[in-house]
């Protein structure tokens, strides 16, 4: 297995600093680990060169920075031609990475969502109305601005046409060109418990741990996977994370579907850990 990891900037040879504590895990841990110029593949540069650097061949995770599907479908092609094959295919990334790709399969388990194509405020307010009335979560297709949970993620009333473009305007001024897809409006619901990263081999269940944004948070109460594993098993994804949490009423739900890969792992996860876990769930 080789893991491939971004580049140092100012060491083009070393991996990124963020990934360097897994990079050596993996090395211990028998694995191959290869650097690849990030920013090149994600701005859309040149991507042979990008990747270089990776010798070997057979298959490999990568383990880096968030990028764009068709920039992720780039790089696993050129990465193909040298004989280096991602565990996770281009159209498999995208399925996981994009909410429209895994809602329809976890609608059960999930807060209602509908979306748009693109960023026009009519096919925006289309969507609102599909959703009906009620507080709800603006995102794009991969990422709310949480962050700024006033002015660019929270929305009171869907009634309210005005407010809702105002919270989506400030979205697309702090996305920029980052912005994915188009708006998806996601029904508000009340939570009671830290969120708690899942992560995901080929449909099992291989580490449980706190989200990176509240690294020493845990919730006071088991996460039950019950219910969800076989949905997860059903999408066929080789590496995803689950994030999750208690609603008010005792249930767990699930807060985001993402690819494993560009998956940030919390500091309180041992880099150890997440190498063990890259190789599926352990078999009776």
């Amino acid at each position: 297995m080789i893991l491939i990891v971004p580049a140092n900037p100012l060491r083009p040879r070393r991996p990124d600093e963020h990934f360097a504590a897994e990079a050596e895990a993996a090395r211990a841990a028998g694995f191959q680990v290869a650097v690849v110029d990030h920013d090149a593949v994600a701005r859309g540069g040149d991507v042979h060169r990008a990747v270089a650097s990776v010798s070997g061949t057979g298959a490999a995770v990568y383990r880096g920075w968030m990028l764009r599907s068709e920039r992720y479908a780039a790089f696993a092609e050129a990465l193909a031609e040298r004989g280096v094959v991602l565990r996770t295919s281009g159209e498999q990334y995208r399925r996981a990475h994009e909410l429209p790709g895994w809602y329809a399969a976890l609608a059960a388990v999930t807060p209602a969502s509908v979306w748009t194509r693109g960023s026009d405020q009519a096919d925006l307010d289309q969507a609102r109305v599909a959703l009906g009335p009620g507080p709800a979560v603006l995102r794009d297709y991969t990422k709310s601005m949480k962050h700024y949970w006033d002015d660019a993620a929270f929305i009171p009333e869907l009634d309210d046409a005005v407010a809702v473009w105002r919270v989506a305007s400030r979205f697309l001024e702090l996305r920029e060109d980052d912005f994915v897809g188009g708006f998806v409006l996601r029904r508000f619901e009340r939570f009671t418990s830290a969120e708690v990263r899942t992560w995901w081999v080929n449909g099992g269940c291989v580490l449980i741990g706190p989200h990176p944004d509240s690294p020493n948070e845990r919730p006071s109460v088991e996460v039950d996977l019950e219910s969800l594993a076989p949905m997860i098993a059903g999408l066929g994804l080789p590496f995803v994370t689950v994030d999750l949490a208690l609603r008010a009423d005792g249930v767990w739900r699930v807060i985001e579907l993402g690819d494993g890969q560009v998956s940030d792992r919390p500091t309180t996860i041992e880099p150890e850990a997440m190498i063990a876990a890259l190789l599926g769930p352990q078999r009776p």
